[in-house]
């Protein structure tokens, strides 16, 4: 029998039950692809991520119910957590390297953990009438494209305000962000995924790949302070780096226990 530590934490959050839960499992080496998707279904949490030790640093694979993933923050994030707190690790940052975006970093400075993400443009792009139908809306200041839809409204209250058909876009084939300037931090945002099993994310690292750079360069600054405005929600510390952004955020272990394997 094979026994696995198993920890969930919740990322971009200094309190238990806010941010974004992720699962995160320790291994001594890798398991078959088809057991690392059971185990993070059996988690039914958004991501489950998987490290193994190397000489370098640590190998880092993301899952969620439905397959492997090219990126997560918030995973990342709760990866490095359990790093730093309970794996005896010495140094200030955590190295990973990963099958898709190559090698991301995490430091530690006090109760805040550092994500070193690559940095994602956008493009202007045609609007699909589906994509605005679904979120209910008429007005917007711009819509682009990158590995997401990102839609930008004009001030936070409707970003708060919008109660979106999310399963409807599916056929878009893409996940949706939607941003606009926030009233107490330089920008707000929510995050919908169509098809996946978390309908709007709580709080979510990769897609603010490409809104620091977009509100890095429309507000003229490097650093910024970002709120994800989900009922559960999060903080982030933002700096644009140029084609690397840096992401900040704490987190909070809810569960350790023990993962049997027969």
């Amino acid at each position: 029998m094979n026994t696995i530590d198993f920890y969930m934490v919740d990322a971009f959050s200094q309190t238990t039950f806010g941010g974004n839960a992720a699962a995160v499992c320790p291994l001594v080496e890798w398991l078959p692809d088809e057991t690392l998707l059971s185990m993070a279904q059996q988690h039914n949490q958004s991501e489950t991520a998987y490290f193994v030790r190397t000489d370098s640093g640590f190998d880092l694979r993301w899952f969620t119910t439905q397959g492997e993933i090219d990126l997560c923050g918030h995973a990342t994030l709760a990866a490095a957590h359990v790093i730093f707190e309970y794996l005896d690790y010495p140094e200030t940052t955590v190295r990973f390297s990963t099958r898709f975006v190559g090698e991301l970093s995490v430091t530690r400075a006090g109760d805040w953990l550092t994500l070193d993400f690559p940095a994602w443009k956008t493009e202007p792009c045609d609007v699909p009438p589906l994509l605005l139908d679904c979120l209910g809306i008429t007005r917007y200041h711009a819509v682009s494209a990158g590995r997401d839809y990102m839609v930008v409204l004009e001030n936070e209250q409707q970003v708060r305000d919008l109660t979106p058909d999310i399963h409807r876009l599916k056929p878009l084939d893409k996940m949706v962000c939607v941003t606009a300037p926030g009233d107490s931090v330089d920008f707000v945002s929510r995050f919908f995924c169509p098809g996946e099993a978390v309908a709007e994310d709580p709080v979510t690292g990769s897609t603010h790949s490409m809104l620091i750079p977009y509100w890095g360069e429309r507000l003229g600054k490097t650093t910024l302070l970002a709120h994800q405005v989900s009922a559960r929600g999060g903080v982030l510390r933002c700096q644009w780096q140029g084609d690397r952004v840096l992401i900040g955020g704490q987190a909070t272990t809810y569960l350790i226990g023990k993962i049997f394997l027969r």
